[in-house]
């Protein structure tokens, strides 16, 4: 009951967070619900780019990769390797469609922040912005992270995956759960924290010298875009990978 009462205080948390805001926001009314108009925009552009270049690149596949084809493996290649790394050998094959959606989702989405190609698109409030830069998407990315987490726990050792809150000794339990609990916070607020201040300290030069700015800062919003990415892909990773050890 704890455990439960715990979860249900973590979610509802998360849920204030939720309303949370930085400048101005064009709304979407969706019946009872109030969505965040450019949010949705950049997902959609996000889902398409990421669903149509695989599909470009493998439709004629070759034995010997160029191209597109070529790039596709290596990055499918890197998030194999980065998967192994965290979780080991034997664990890391079922998770790496998961860590292979994370870590691709979420450097396109830090990238479709960039101040320069946003402006070319106008909405009757606010503006297009990373998905990522909004607080809801990197709350919902770590949701999505704990229930991986969890999932991976049940399958791979039952119900015995409740004994680790109790491990080494259950004067522990208060503990375990609260770092359980703490990890969704830590991760959205990490991402969303970097990318909407990697904007902030952009936009404010771009808005003082909009011609001259936005060409050598694009390589450092690459820069970070991708190292966000793969510490939230590196981080997933790592957790649930926690929750499929101790299996004997």
């Amino acid at each position: 009951m704890h455990i439960e009462q715990l979860r249900i205080y973590e979610i509802d948390y998360l849920y204030q967070v939720s309303s949370v805001e930085v400048g101005q926001h064009s709304y979407w009314q969706i019946g009872e619900f109030q969505v965040h108009a450019q949010v949705l925009v950049t997902s959609w552009v996000v889902i398409a780019l990421l669903l149509a270049l695989p599909i470009v690149a493998t439709r004629n596949l070759q034995v010997i990769p160029t191209g597109s084809q070529n790039f596709i493996e290596y990055v499918l290649e890197f998030i194999r390797d980065l998967t192994r790394t965290q979780m080991g050998e034997e664990e890391y094959r079922p998770r790496v469609p998961f860590i292979g959606t994370m870590f691709p989702s979420i450097f396109v989405s830090n990238r479709s922040g960039a101040p320069f190609p946003r402006r070319m698109v106008q909405l009757p409030h606010g503006e297009l912005a990373a998905p990522t830069n909004d607080i809801n998407t990197t709350v919902a990315l770590a949701l999505l992270t704990s229930v991986a987490h969890s999932y991976a726990g049940l399958h791979k050792r039952g119900f015995s995956y409740f004994g680790k809150y109790i491990q080494p000794t259950p004067v522990l339990l208060p503990i375990n759960i609260l770092e359980d609990s703490t990890k969704p916070p830590s991760l959205s607020f990490r991402l969303f924290g970097n990318i909407l201040a990697d904007e902030l300290v952009v936009a404010v030069p771009v808005s003082l010298v909009p011609s001259i700015v936005p060409v050598p800062t694009m390589p450092l919003g690459l820069f970070t875009s991708a190292i966000q990415a793969l510490i939230f892909a590196t981080l997933a990773a790592a957790h649930i990978g926690e929750s499929t050890e101790g299996h004997h």
